[in-house]
């Protein structure tokens, strides 16, 4: 019955629930039933948010909670900064082919026991090279930090996993003990 007005259709539509629907002339243009809203709908849905939310609020929690350097405490050493910069820098100058200031800061037992051909080597190569230092672990005027050493050939990028050792030389003068 699109098109044509007929007040008692309209009133009885009402009365039964039915939604009656008019255009901008005021003609009757469509009779719908909407849709029943429950209660019981609402819970299920408040319910599914919650949890929901629960859940991804567990998930990020988890992932956080095993972050590596969350739990770690502060070195007690307090070298351990005057090693980590020593090691930032002589890894500055494996990436740059530094060889005399990488030499620098070898300590002396490093510089009697490798092969001279065997540190120039270490820091000849691409020009293309970067580095990683983690979180180290300090003991009795030693410290040990895990490194990666990325160099690039072409498209391919090459990781080596490796430590570097430093020691104490004196009133916060540090040297590198091993080559990564």
């Amino acid at each position: 019955m699109v098109g044509s007005f007929d007040t008692g259709a309209v009133r009885r539509a009402r009365e039964a629930g039915w939604e009656v629907m008019f255009n901008n002339a005021g003609i009757w243009a469509e009779i719908c039933r909407p849709l029943p809203i429950t209660r019981t709908a609402g819970r299920v849905t408040f319910r599914w948010t919650a949890f929901l939310l629960l859940l991804f609020s567990l998930a990020a929690w988890a992932a956080n909670s095993h972050h590596p350097h969350s739990g770690q405490p502060a070195p007690d050493d307090p070298g351990y900064v005057f090693a980590l910069a020593t090691a930032n820098r002589f890894l500055h100058a494996w990436q740059t082919g530094d060889l005399e200031g990488g030499t620098v800061l070898l300590s002396d037992h490093m510089r009697r026991s490798s092969n001279p051909d065997e540190i120039e080597r270490f820091f000849s190569g691409s020009a293309e090279r970067a580095f990683e230092i983690t979180h180290g672990k300090a003991n009795r005027g030693r410290c040990r930090f895990p490194v990666v050493l990325l160099t690039r050939e072409g498209r391919r990028v090459h990781r080596k996993f490796s430590e570097i050792v430093l020691v104490n030389a004196g009133k916060n003068d540090w040297a590198v003990d091993t080559l990564p």
